[in-house]
């Protein structure tokens, strides 16, 4: 699906009779994070205002519950969250991965690549440095991912995304080791329909604005240990 969000806003980006047009793609049927967008757009902003914007009304909403705080804990209990934004005009990113504590998670992730050397960021350096540029910490848990926590436990830790360990992760709970070498299997797992971003957002600017060149592939995903 992302690879034909890129050719779809390439090819009307392009295109002459369509060249002045703003557009914004959106995955998955997010039509508030879509409506703040292009609302960004309209009111003068900026193509990465307009992509932050989007990304960030999901963030809050807790789109599809995968998307922002209080989503899918990891194995700990906690949600952390990872984000990535690029500029196409520059090819400059910014990503962070393992974000704690901090709720907007693309604005810390354009924050890296606008004001760092940096491409990505990752856990509590991540969460350090956001909080040193402003961001406020706040708790990313609810009543909703503590629940989640609770009955995963419950069901001896099932769903489980370890392979190659013992105790059987398919039937137990850890603490894990990994099994001797020449005992793992080695086939790759099969795909399902949850695993990929959890939104994505193509954004081409007006070709009479600063921004006529830029084409932001975005992609925000979430750890989603539990789902």
């Amino acid at each position: 699906m992302w690879i034909w969000l890129l050719i779809l806003t390439l090819s009307l980006h392009l295109a002459p009779e369509h060249a002045s047009v703003p557009l914004v793609i959106n995955t998955w049927p997010f039509k508030n994070a879509t409506a703040a967008a292009w609302s960004a757009l309209q009111s003068g902003g900026s193509v990465l205002d307009a992509v932050e914007k989007g990304c960030a009304r999901c963030e809050v909403e807790q789109c599809d519950g995968t998307v922002g705080y209080g989503g899918s804990p990891d194995e700990a209990g906690e949600t952390t969250l990872d984000a990535l934004i690029m500029n196409g005009d520059t090819m400059e990113v910014g990503a962070v991965a393992n974000l704690r504590r901090i709720k907007n998670a693309i604005g810390v992730a354009r924050a890296v690549m606008e004001l760092t050397e940096h491409t990505m960021l990752v856990g509590e350096s991540a969460s350090l440095f956001a909080e040193r540029m402003g961001f406020t910490a706040e708790d990313l848990t609810t009543n909703k991912s503590i629940n989640i926590f609770s009955q995963w436990l419950k069901g001896n830790c099932q769903p489980n995304y370890r392979k190659n360990v013992y105790p059987d992760p398919s039937k137990y709970c850890g603490p894990y080791k990994p099994v001797p070498v020449q005992h793992q299997n080695k086939r790759a797992t099969s795909a399902n329909e949850h695993a990929h971003d959890t939104i994505g957002r193509c954004l081409s600017g007006n070709k009479n604005d600063n921004n006529r060149t830029l084409l932001l592939p975005i992609q925000l995903s979430y750890f989603k240990h539990l789902k």
